[in-house]
């Protein structure tokens, strides 16, 4: 079967960035990956293209081979990319399709003779804002491909678990003739390694690994925010063939809060106020993620005045020990029932403050007054 530009295996352009690129990888993996496709054997394959397609593209010297000369130029790897830049065109095809092949050969054979690492994975977790503030222990439950018991994942139970690969002679190449050209390629059936297991393990098939739930618990670091990310190196899917494994990444979603908005270690909210309070000062209470506190007024508070609590918000994870604050945004509320006597009491405030006085102790009134004065007299000059 002929394989597919890995470009479109990530569903990138031949102009994405190594950023893009990994981003395309991670959601093709979590999309074709076999627990979310128990028993889709197409399913499986596309994961496995999906993974050939990142180990080309991911890597500078792999993708300038595969832009180059395609499916043939990615099985050169870095040097193929080095000697691209130094030969001319008969030089290089010379290269690519002779020595290069049998020289890499060997490169090639080592980064893979212990087989394929194990994959990175990524487990989400929903956390409210206290919790995401002053950190939680939290139980992990998953299943992923574990190292196998029964040959402690080597993938062999006989005393000599490798031995040449029959395909290839133990070389990790095999040649194979297009018209006038002889092209050497990696072995299909090692994978370059040059070996293959001698006695395969019945319950891993040889690949040393077997899927199976796994638990743990993890600490959470307090000051954690939405989309942040906790990495536990290792912790990914076993490797075949005692291959190292893959890390586990616990992407973390922080539920919004009714009463807080969060901005970085700050937290903001509002808080309701009397326009008697706000006139004439005093405390009110309010609520934090430790508990109630007592909020100081000041005499004359303007709504939309903000106020701040040092120390109530959240814990910084860049400057260790330091906490952010609570910034409480003040709205005066304004009584909208008014009793006979209330309403005489603000007639007759009303009236003190506009007789003599104007309104110097009004400052916002004050302000709009004077720029209404300023209007209306520029008008008039026109």
């Amino acid at each position: 079967m002929e394989k597919r530009d890995y470009y479109e295996v990530l569903g990138v352009s031949r102009q994405a960035d190594t950023e893009e690129i990994r981003q395309a990888y991670r959601r093709q993996a979590m999309r074709h990956h076999p627990d979310r496709n128990p028993g889709d054997r197409q399913a499986e394959e596309r994961f496995k293209e999906v993974r050939e397609a990142f180990g080309v593209l991911s890597e500078q010297a792999k993708r300038r081979a595969y832009d180059q000369f395609g499916h043939a130029g990615a099985a050169v790897g870095s040097q193929a990319g080095h000697a691209a830049g130094r030969q001319d065109i008969g030089g290089l095809f010379n290269h690519l399709f002779n020595d290069v092949f049998t020289q890499g050969g060997g490169a090639a054979a080592g980064a893979q003779a212990d087989g394929w690492a194990g994959s990175d994975l990524i487990y989400d977790v929903e956390l409210d804002l206290r919790e995401a503030a002053f950190g939680r222990k939290v139980d992990l439950r998953f299943q992923k491909l574990c190292a196998c018991e029964s040959c402690r994942g080597s993938g062999s139970l006989g005393k000599t678990p490798l031995r040449p690969c029959s395909s290839c002679s133990g070389t990790g190449q095999v040649r194979t003739q297009q018209g006038f050209f002889s092209i050497q390629q990696t072995c299909p059936g090692c994978r370059g390694s040059g070996q293959t297991i001698s006695d395969p393990c019945p319950q891993c098939r040889g690949e040393g690994r077997r899927r199976r739930a796994s638990q743990f618990e993890v600490q959470i670091p307090a000051g954690v925010d939405d989309g942040d990310q906790v990495r536990l190196t290792g912790k990914g899917e076993a490797g075949e063939r005692g291959a190292p494994a893959g890390d586990l990444y616990v992407r973390v979603h922080v539920r919004r809060h009714p009463f807080f908005v969060r901005d970085g270690a700050n937290l903001l909210c509002r808080v309701p106020v009397s326009i008697v309070r706000a006139c004439l000062g005093g405390e009110v209470e309010v609520p934090t993620l430790k508990g109630k506190v007592m909020l100081k007024v000041p005499p004359g508070t303007q709504s939309g005045q903000e106020l701040r609590l040092r120390g109530q918000g959240v814990p910084s994870r860049r400057s260790q020990g330091r906490r952010g604050d609570l910034l409480c945004h003040i709205q005066v509320e304004t009584p909208v029932r008014l009793t006979k006597r209330q309403r005489e009491l603000l007639e007759e405030l009303n009236r003190e403050m506009s007789e003599g006085v104007g309104h110097r102790h009004m400052p916002i009134m004050d302000s709009w007054v004077q720029g209404m004065k300023k209007f209306l007299k520029d008008l008039r000059g026109h």
